[in-house]
């Protein structure tokens, strides 16, 4: 079993970590107002990092999973509104278009994407129903070679600078997961509106979007039968991306605490030096490390899609480990903790976001419950199941 990144790998972390620490960590505290990261987003375009899971065909990279992961983990290490920003470009969005789109939609909006210049925007929640796609009503009706869409989808990500929106629809009004489909709807369609915002704790404005007889040619119905089941296996990789920014906001929350403890003197020590501190360094060290190795392995995994089982116990976990560690860090830098100008304070709050989206923890919590009570166990028992 080898541990290590490749070269390759290292080199690609460097640069992020470069550009990341270089520059977007002294930029942070100016997008927490809800302002999106342009100037970031352009200097990650220019690495190339924006796609890292663009195909090459395309002007991208074409990486699998466990790369991107890195790439997020390290700008969330420092900004957790550009990590956001990045995950728009590089998660489920990207996929859909790259395995879905006709090829007119790819060639013009992928090349774009990597270049910075295309924002993409996913619409999953509505005001009544979020986990709860089964009963979705914004409805795609197919009107010849026309689909006319209605409805309302609400606390959607950088929907103001979005220049193409993927949307999850029901279509011609069939109930249930099996009526569930995707649609592509550019910006500046008619009776598409971007409305109410919601400023965030993490620093991101989210929006809702409204589809009023919005009409699309045919081909921009991109998934038309097994949404459902096609939307599940995307979201597999969003369930390693997702606790990526996790792992990386603990990480960096770790870090400044580091230096905090170093620094800060109390009774005339260093806060380094008590116990207590000590203590609380190395359970934050610990979480840190042992939620790196669960996400690693689920990532590991990805065939193109992680195992579902490891993935969702991988972002259970980096979630909840993030709210803990960042917690701890605040704690440890005392009241300059609570002040927006030390970082902690906000990696503090991005990091309470990691278990609202992409799946809630308890939603994960029951499907890894399911599948273990049901699942065979074999003359192994449970831990056979061939992970490993």
């Amino acid at each position: 079993m080898e541990f290590r990144l490749s070269e390759t790998q290292r080199q690609l972390v460097a640069s992020v970590r470069e550009l990341a620490q270089g520059n977007f960590r002294s930029r942070a505290l100016g997008w927490m107002d809800g302002t999106f990261p342009w100037e970031n987003i352009k200097e990650l375009a220019g690495l190339g990092v924006l796609g890292i899971t663009v195909p090459e065909e395309y002007g991208g990279l074409g990486l699998p999973v466990f790369e991107t992961a890195l790439i997020l983990e390290e700008i969330a290490k420092v900004c957790y509104p550009t990590a956001m920003a990045v995950l728009g470009e590089a998660g489920v969005q990207t996929r859909v278009i790259a395995k879905y789109a006709p090829e007119a939609i790819r060639s013009r909006i992928l090349p774009a994407v990597v270049a910075g210049d295309c924002i993409l925007s996913i619409c999953m929640t509505e005001p009544h129903a979020g986990t709860d796609v089964a009963n979705y009503r914004t409805n795609a009706v197919i009107k010849g070679d026309r689909v006319v869409v209605n409805g309302v989808k609400t606390l959607i990500s950088r929907a103001e600078e979005a220049g193409m929106f993927i949307v999850f629809t029901r279509i011609d009004s069939k109930p249930g997961r099996e009526g569930i489909g995707c649609v592509l709807i550019e910006r500046g369609t008619p009776g598409l509106e971007v409305t109410g915002t919601y400023h965030t704790m993490g620093g991101e404005n989210l929006h809702e979007v409204q589809f009023n007889d919005v009409e699309l040619p045919l081909e921009n119905l991109v998934i038309r039968e097994d949404g459902f089941k096609r939307l599940l296996s995307a979201f597999n990789t969003q369930r390693c991306l997702n606790p990526a920014i996790s792992l990386g906001l603990a990480e960096g929350a770790f870090d400044e605490t580091i230096r905090y403890v170093r620094d800060r003197t109390i009774f005339k020590k260093p806060i380094g030096d008590f116990q207590g501190a000590r203590w609380k360094l190395a359970d934050m060290y610990k979480d840190i490390e042992a939620a790196r190795g669960l996400l690693y392995r689920a990532c590991w995994t990805a065939n193109p899609f992680p195992d579902p089982f490891l993935a969702a116990t991988a972002k259970i976990f980096c979630n909840e480990m993030a709210i803990r560690v960042t917690n701890e860090g605040v704690q440890l830098h005392g009241g300059f903790g609570f002040t927006d100008e030390y970082p902690v304070s906000r990696l503090y709050r991005g990091a309470r976001y990691g278990s609202l989206g992409g799946g809630a923890s308890e939603t994960l919590r029951d499907l890894i419950g399911r599948k273990l009570a049901g699942e065979d166990l074999g003359p192994d028992g449970i831990m056979a199941l061939g992970y490993f």
